[in-house]
């Protein structure tokens, strides 16, 4: 391609709200157009980039069994309805209807489309296990599109979607997905790692992880083990309850009791030891001075917050009980966690097995807790019907703080073990940096920083269930199809890959998805003999299937260069004085490596290099 024909305008400025590099350097160096908030034009360089993005993804589809269809992005309302997500998805989902005034949705993904179609194709379990995938354009309404290709509305997915007999047999097609992305991944040339997640509102029975692009650019959070392979997103990451509970329950108390992903609710979780008659936890441990000392209600004026009351009583926040008022469909709910931790409310909601959760208003803490916002406390909550959802972080607290449920009130000297019952106990808490691992205990959690670009997910019966999705087996019985669903963002791959490779001058593309693999750049097209030199060039690379931009403009040399750093194909070529000599500059754009050779030594090493596949 020679550069005076390619519609590829650089920039010389970042667009003011442009705040992630990748958004800034593929606006810059002419990859995208921006026509509204989240909604991108790929202009030529971009979709070279895009395509061979789809093509990757495609052999490692092909390879894994997998088998490509197109699905209708334009979706019938009554299938999100049967699967029953139309209401639950939100205001992300676009609505329309068309007309004849039948609602349509405009596709964020497609469980619904590919179980409809499955369901009315395949009948026996001769015909599974199958995998399914597409590559097509996907619609969120996000309420904040941002950084560009990293959050849209309009971006480019592939989805997968598999269908097998049993949990174990699609158990296996999660395992053939999670290996072909990580070849993806790795042919990306990125540095990511797969973590544990939440489903999210694609939901589903079994594991599903995130694969992540670790930059500090990313949004997402990610806990990480310093000894042993454990990661999860922050949403999903587990707290080591061994490091809250006291040894003597920890001895005696069931497994299913010190995993909160073993309860449904409302089932109740008490702990052994539980003394019949009251219901309060009672165990034999070593007492200690405050043992014997009863919760005092003391006046509190004004003291609403954390802050004010280690302040104003000169505590720390580990002392204090937070107790936090949620609705959960319309039922108030108590969770209580220390005053130095964070709640999860992911973790809340997986618990209780409900879709949406939201913070009481103040009037609804008014009602329940008999107190403004700021007083409530579990010490006459935790007797009442309203459900108390306990964290592990209070369960060793002898000589708490926690709301007098009383307006300026609080209670003093609360010891959890003997006061208060505990009949949901989990982990409810965002985990910390620090924190011991829930894996293998010997390592410590630190945070990393990450952008998500895959998600695998075993959905077990969800949709099929719902849409009667069914197959017969060997003994003619109809039984539901077990599916699992795979998603990388194309898109925002293309995004996620320039975080990464990226320096201070541009883009530095891996060679396997840069949109070419030479850019012969001759310092004056004026002189005859820079021109010859890349013509002859530029036909040899060509003719031997290399991919190669010519600048052919007429412009100054340092305009080519600095265009040249921010375009970012990984060689060039500079012909320049040493033409006369059949010398070219063979420069390196992700090292900086410069090397005077021959004409034929430069081609003989593009040639011979691993960019060429």
């Amino acid at each position: 391609m020679k550069q005076s024909q390619l519609l590829a305008v650089t920039l010389r400025e970042s667009p003011g709200d442009a705040e992630a590099a990748s958004h800034r350097l593929l606006l810059r160096a002419g990859y995208i157009r921006q026509l509204a908030a989240g909604i991108y034009t790929y202009l030529p360089l971009g979709r070279i980039v895009l395509r061979k993005l789809e093509q990757m993804i495609r052999e490692e589809m092909d390879r894994s069994g997998a088998q490509e269809v197109l699905l209708p992005a334009i979706q019938p309302a009554e299938l999100w309805q049967e699967s029953g997500r139309y209401e639950m998805y939100g205001r992300e989902l676009i609505r329309l209807q068309d007309r004849h005034k039948r609602d349509f949705v405009l596709g964020p993904t497609h469980e619904e489309v590919i179980t409809d179609l499955v369901r009315s194709e395949i009948g026996s379990y001769r015909q599974l296990p199958v995998i399914l995938y597409q590559i097509q354009t996907k619609f969120r309404d996000e309420r904040r599109p941002r950084s560009g290709l990293l959050r849209g509305r309009e971006f480019l997915m592939k989805d997968a979607y598999s269908f097998a007999i049993d949990e174990a047999t699609m158990q296996q097609s999660y395992k053939i997905m999670y290996d072909a992305y990580h070849h993806i991944f790795e042919r990306c040339g990125l540095d990511f790692r797969a973590v544990e997640a939440d489903a999210g509102s694609i939901g589903g029975q079994g594991n599903t992880h995130e694969f992540m692009v670790m930059t500090d650019a990313g949004e997402d959070t990610i806990a990480v083990c310093s000894y042993c392979g454990y990661a999860a997103n922050l949403e999903k990451a587990e707290s080591a309850a061994s490091s809250f509970i006291p040894v003597s329950i920890r001895n005696e108390a069931d497994e299913k009791v010190l995993s909160a992903e073993a309860a449904a609710f409302p089932t109740m979780m008490d702990i052994p030891a539980t003394d019949s008659a009251t219901g309060v936890i009672g165990i034999t441990e070593e007492t200690d001075s405050t043992d014997h000392v009863q919760p005092e209600k003391v006046h509190t004026p004004g003291l609403r917050t954390i802050a004010q009351l280690t302040e104003a009583l000169s505590i720390t926040p580990d002392r204090i009980i937070k107790t936090v008022i949620f609705l959960v469909d319309s039922q108030p709910i108590a969770v209580l966690i220390r005053g130095d931790e964070e709640i999860n409310e992911i973790k809340v909601r997986n618990y209780l097995q409900v879709d949406e959760l939201v913070m009481a208003d103040a009037d609804t803490v008014q009602r329940v807790t008999g107190a403004p916002v700021g007083f409530a406390g579990p010490y006459a909550l935790a007797s009442t019907e309203l459900v108390c959802l306990a964290d592990y972080s209070i369960l060793a607290l002898k000589d708490a703080i926690a709301g007098g449920n009383e307006e300026d009130y609080h209670y003093l000297h609360v010891n959890v073990q003997r006061d208060l019952v505990l009949r949901h106990i989990g982990d409810f808490r965002n985990v910390r940096a620090g924190d011991s691992c829930p894996r293998c205990q010997d390592g410590h959690i630190h945070f990393q920083r990450g952008i998500e670009v895959g998600h695998v997910f075993q959905l077990g019966d969800k949709y099929s269930a719902a849409m009667n999705a069914t197959y017969t087996d060997s003994s003619g019985q109809d039984q539901p199809i077990q599916m699992g669903c795979y998603g990388i963002g194309v898109s925002r791959l293309v995004a996620a890959i320039v975080e990464q490779h990226h320096d201070e001058q541009g883009i530095c593309w891996p060679a396997s998805i840069a949109p070419y693999q030479v850019h012969l750049i001759p310092v004056s097209v004026r002189d005859e003999q820079q021109m010859s030199t890349a013509l002859e060039l530029y036909k040899k690379l060509t003719d031997a299937h290399c991919e190669v931009l010519l600048d052919d403009r007429n412009e100054r040399a340092g305009v080519k260069f600095k265009d040249s750093d921010l375009i970012g194909i990984p060689i060039r070529l500079v012909i320049g004085k040493g033409a006369a000599a059949g010398e070219v500059e063979y420069v390196e754009r992700s090292t900086g490596i410069r090397e005077l050779l021959t004409t034929e030594q430069a081609i003989r090493c593009i040639l011979t290099a691993a960019i060429i596949e």
